[in-house]
């Protein structure tokens, strides 16, 4: 029988004007949005990582980089969608996720609904499995400064063959 295993992903992106904003898988009015070769979803790209590194399958980087024009403006949960493959490939499944998203404005309270249900809908599990937290950095750093977002997520799997 397989260990569970847990994974941690992490990314950042920059904040410009102009630009849409996309975090986990849903896009947020404001002004301002991400600067990114992708859609910049930074929630997403961050789940990308943890989901990979549980596996150690390495990191978004080295499946969709930034180099191949491929995935020039591609949309995250496209992305999201081709790790999940490779889990699947793997003989695991998510048990659950815990994303935080660190950015001063706009608010997202209003948003984490959504984002729980998009993200569980691509993932495979019922958005009970899927927590979403906001917050803000008290103005401090980069963050509070309005210069970018950080993201961190934590994810468990379970072998398929534990799910009745």
């Amino acid at each position: 029988m397989k260990d569970l295993r847990i994974g941690n992903g992490y990314d950042v992106h920059a904040l410009a004007d102009g630009l849409p904003m996309f975090l986990g898988g849903v896009q947020i009015p404001s002004g301002r949005g991400f600067v990114a070769h992708s859609d910049g979803d930074v929630a997403i790209h961050a789940l990308c990582d943890g989901l990979l590194g549980a596996l150690a399958l390495g990191d978004i980087g080295k499946h969709f980089p930034d180099s191949d024009p491929r995935y020039k403006g591609i949309d995250s949960k496209r992305l999201l969608e081709q790790v999940m493959n490779l889990v699947r490939a793997e003989g695991w499944t998510v048990g659950n996720v815990d994303i935080t998203i660190a950015l001063q404005a706009p608010k997202l309270a209003p948003h984490i609904p959504a984002m729980r249900q998009t993200l569980a809908a691509i993932l495979g599990v019922e958005p009970a499995q899927v927590s979403v937290k906001a917050t803000t950095t008290e103005r401090l750093g980069f963050v509070g400064r309005e210069e970018g977002c950080e993201v961190w997520a934590t994810v468990l799997y379970r072998p398929f063959e534990e799910i009745i």
